[in-house]
């Protein structure tokens, strides 16, 4: 029995399981990478296709680990802040190096690289961990979660006939409701009737005597 253990086997033993978590959610931010000019660029950016199952079992590893890096946005842009613009090794550098200002910067950024390593450890992947924080996660910055969806496709996949689903982030291709305008009733003026122009009968043409006069006779 598998009473209280939640999730899906998919059929796969419990280390193929979290592999295939992985390689799905790196996937699916991977998609929002700059691939122009590589060979195999996504064909839509921020979407992936795979069976119900496994979207329904990925997307809370993809909305974990947007979450852990809207939260280190803040801690992010504040060490930004407090980062030294000069060349590294540079005099400038070395004096910022070894200034109070770079321990600000240490104690800024630790948060920073703690959320890193934490996306790391869950995704396996240093690409796409870049892309999550760089590209993905300032658009999400205002939103309280709900990052991703789910849209059930019609058609099957082929071979095992099982049902197919597209997971992709949101505010991108999101359906907007447009209410139609309010109609406007405005009060009909009262129609007056129209003047009614009598005419007077034409007069009749006087009749014509059709018979012919008779000759006068000599």
């Amino acid at each position: 029995m598998r009473h209280r253990r939640r999730g899906r086997k998919l059929g796969r033993s419990p280390s193929h399981q979290r592999a295939l978590l992985r390689n799905l959610a790196s996937a699916l931010i991977l998609t929002e990478r700059d691939a122009e000019g590589e060979q195999n660029k996504p064909k839509v950016k921020g979407r992936i296709v795979t069976t119900l199952s496994k979207a329904k079992e990925v997307r809370p590893l993809v909305e974990r680990c947007v979450t852990i890096a809207c939260r280190a946005i803040p801690h992010q842009e504040a060490a930004k802040r407090l980062a030294s613009q000069a060349q590294r090794h540079s005099e400038q550098w070395r004096a910022w190096r070894f200034s109070g200002q770079w321990q600000d910067w240490n104690r800024a950024v630790a948060p920073v690289v703690a959320a890193r390593r934490r996306v790391l450890r869950l995704l396996g992947d240093k690409q796409a961990v870049q892309v999550l924080f760089e590209d993905v996660a300032p658009r999400f910055a205002e939103r309280p979660g709900g990052y991703t969806r789910i849209l059930h496709l019609a058609t099957p996949r082929l071979g095992d006939a099982g049902p197919r689903a597209i997971l992709e982030f949101v505010g991108v291709r999101d359906r907007q409701r447009k209410r139609a305008p309010k109609p406007a009733f405005e009060p009909e003026a009262p129609q007056q009737p129209a003047a009614t122009e009598q005419t007077e009968p034409a007069p009749e043409a006087p009749a014509e005597d059709t018979a012919t006069a008779k000759p006068a006779e000599s």
